[in-house]
């Protein structure tokens, strides 16, 4: 039985992750690990959100904004160099929860400020948000796991959290949107640094003294694989549930509304619209989606398949409607 310590020094959130779920799967029972990681920017969402209601996926594309799936669950976050993440793992019979939480309080609280824990996931100051947690279960092995914010970039929330209503307009499950604050607000000169720092004397405090994880090769490898399963398209996208989304344009010839069924990121069926002159055109569209991935470039891939096996059926409509697609629908990251 042991207590360890393990600090990444990678900003890839889904190396990150990878780590995060090797432990809790592998975790020994009677050890503990305090896991420590800073992510560069990067959005984060719980396993089982919709990741195009959840984010403006435009937009982080656009800024070169990871997109990380936890394999836990909870809400959407962002994450930057100035957001400190933790994680505690052990065996569920080691698991208490209020302990651990009070690792966290009385870090944040030896530099004079109290805090306030609000239902089972966060953590306020002055009646605002600077912590939220997710937990996990796993082979017997529990996670929690939390962000702290210490000088985090608040103004990028509305930038990559918020979908844009005027191309796409998604039922699915909403993150609740809290009022956030940064530790520095109140607590003068605060860094990531200090604040990990202050963390792990606390858990030691709680727990007892700790030494530092080493990875052995083969775990390295081990944890390869699963960054590479994590940062796929198949987690971050795949992993989507079931959900309607609608992508409306006016073209020269009309108007199209798209209207999309998709599980696990692909086109179950698709019901298209129109108030073009042509009534034949909408069931072409309908053939030609029903299947793809829900990518621009897939999207656009499949009409122009169609319409190479079908000459003449529609094709400077189809080609329109493969352009606007290809150019409007976010892609891979």
């Amino acid at each position: 039985m042991a207590n360890y310590i393990c600090i990444s020094r990678s900003g890839d959130g889904h190396y990150n992750l990878a780590r995060d779920g090797f432990f809790l799967d592998n975790v020994k029972k009677g050890d503990v690990i305090m896991y420590f990681y800073v992510n560069s920017q990067a959005v984060i969402i719980g396993r089982n959100q919709n990741a195009w209601k959840e984010c403006n996926i435009s937009a982080l594309e656009r800024d070169g904004i990871q997109l990380v799936r936890r394999h836990t669950g909870g809400g959407a976050v962002y994450h930057d160099r100035g957001n400190l993440n933790f994680s505690f793992i052990m065996h569920e019979s080691d698991y208490d929860l209020d302990r651990q939480m009070r690792v966290i309080t009385s870090a944040v609280e030896s530099y004079g400020v109290k805090t306030e824990r609000s239902g089972r996931n966060d953590v306020l100051l002055d009646g605002k948000k600077f912590s939220g947690n997710a937990y996990g279960l796993a082979k017997g092995n529990r996670s929690h796991h939390g962000t702290l914010l210490v000088n985090a970039d608040l103004t990028h929330i509305g930038d990559y959290l918020n979908v844009s209503t005027e191309k796409m307009r998604a039922k699915g499950v909403e993150s609740v949107r809290s009022r956030v604050c940064n530790l520095s607000e109140y607590i003068p000169d605060i860094s990531v640094e200090k604040v990990r720092k202050a963390v792990l004397e606390a858990f030691k405090a709680e727990y007892g003294d700790a030494v530092q994880y080493r990875f052995t090769e083969e775990e390295k490898k081990e944890i390869e694989a699963r960054r590479k399963v994590q940062s796929s398209w198949e987690w971050r996208f795949g992993k989507t549930p079931e959900f309607d989304c609608t992508v409306d344009h006016r073209y020269p010839f009309g108007e199209v509304q798209l209207h999309f069924n998709l599980k696990q990121g692909q086109v179950r069926s698709v019901k298209a619209y129109s108030d073009c002159l042509d009534t034949s055109l909408v069931g072409h569209v309908e053939e030609a989606l029903a299947g793809a991935r829900f990518t621009g470039s897939d999207l656009a891939s499949a009409i122009e398949s169609y319409m190479l096996a079908n000459h003449g059926k529609n094709e400077a409509e189809l080609s329109q409607i493969s352009d606007y697609l290809r150019r409007n629908v976010p892609e891979n990251m």
